[in-house]
């Protein structure tokens, strides 16, 4: 239940200042138990940067971790290093919220959660849009009963490469990205938020184009070597029952088929793009004749971050944050297990699975997350 009281402060810094840095500065600044006080960089320059737009201390990597007053550190560092750098920051006493992916291999993924776990700390891990409004209506849409027995699901990111934009994107075809290490995180546990983890997978995926040219001003020319799958398509099936459908690509322009329905005996239920935390939630019940939209149940102000604050009350009020550790596993478990279905020509049994997250509670203050 929500008090009047204000939260005490959990200082808060991070390391790894690009592209994606402002989104998470401005998301935690939204939340009263957060204090974001510095930012670290392997290029100090980048720091200062960040620092300067967004009023931060900028500062060594060594100086931030060995701070004793920061309690949690978001690591925003590209994947190959994600493992590498949250042992960093848990070998230094402090809870971890990385960027998605959570590792590139599962044996690193595990390295994260055994150290955690024996250090005491908490770790998690984007994406945290299925903390928005948005995905948490259609979870108390389908929780409630509106679709009925929820028996099948689809999910579908299409775009033509990161390569036309990002000021950086040659990471994103390495090992550990592709479209479906960087973009089917945000379906992957969209899905696991709405209907649980999943215990077999089947997949089939290729490499289309063996370079890619970036077209960004910062690397207009630059050829990039394809290391990662660019198609790549899973068929899901989840412990609960449904069976579900992932399709992810960085190879085609346009489409008509919407980012995630859920399909149940009694309707289907439209999500939007599970990369935000808000859009428009639609349904249409048997009989219907045609799809209405749904008032949002929860807010959609909220962004990069919440996951930030959700580990942080967790941490301070003794009970479970929601992008955990243990989430975040088993979506890096799933996609490993695509691609490997797709190199050996069968089903994979999951060993991984983690608990449904609890629905954040109707009615929360702007900028709180407190519960019973």
């Amino acid at each position: 239940m929500a008090t009047n009281s204000a939260p005490p402060k959990v200082k808060v810094g991070i390391i790894g200042c690009g592209n994606i840095s402002p989104r998470y500065v401005d998301g935690c600044r939204k939340f009263d138990i957060l204090d974001l006080v510095a930012c670290a960089d392997l290029y100090p320059e980048n720091a200062q940067r960040l620092a300067a737009d967004k009023e931060l201390q900028a500062r060594s990597i060594d100086d931030l971790l060995g701070d004793p007053e920061i309690q949690i550190v978001i690591n925003l560092t590209i994947p190959a290093v994600h493992a590498e750098v949250s042992q960093q920051i848990i070998a230094a006493g402090k809870h971890a919220h990385t960027e998605k992916p959570l590792a590139v291999s599962r044996e690193d993924g595990k390295k994260v959660l055994a150290a955690a776990q024996e250090k005491g700390v908490r770790v998690g891990s984007a994406p945290d849009t299925f903390l928005g409004g948005a995905l948490q209506t259609c979870r108390k849409l389908i929780d409630d009963g509106w679709i009925g027995e929820v028996v099948g699901a689809t999910t579908f990111m299409m775009n033509p490469g990161p390569e036309l934009w990002h000021p950086n994107p040659g990471f994103l075809y390495d090992i550990g990205a592709g479209p479906l290490f960087d973009m089917g995180p945000y379906y992957l546990t969209a899905l696991v938020h709405l209907l649980g983890s999943v215990s077999r997978v089947t997949g089939m995926s290729r490499i289309t184009h063996a370079e890619r040219i970036a077209q960004s001003k910062e690397r207009f020319g630059e050829r990039i070597p394809v290391k990662a799958p660019t198609y790549t398509s899973g068929t899901l099936q989840f412990a609960s029952g449904p069976i579900g459908n992932i399709m992810t690509t960085f190879d085609g322009w346009y489409s008509n088929v919407p980012h995630i329905e859920i399909y149940g005996s009694q309707g289907t239920l439209w999500a939007p793009d599970p990369n935000w935390f808000g859009g428009e939630v639609k349904i249409r019940r048997a009989r219907d004749e045609q799809w209405r939209s749904f008032p949002l149940t929860h807010s959609d102000q909220v962004s990069r971050g919440i996951g930030v604050a959700d580990l942080a009350y967790g941490a301070t009020y003794n009970r479970p944050h929601r992008a955990n550790g243990d989430m975040a596993y088993h979506v890096l478990d799933i996609m490993h297990a695509i691609e490997e279905s797709s190199q050996n020509g069968r089903h994979i049994e999951l060993e991984s699975g983690c608990d449904r997250p609890a629905m954040l509670p109707l009615g929360l203050l702007p900028g709180r997350l407190d519960t019973a």
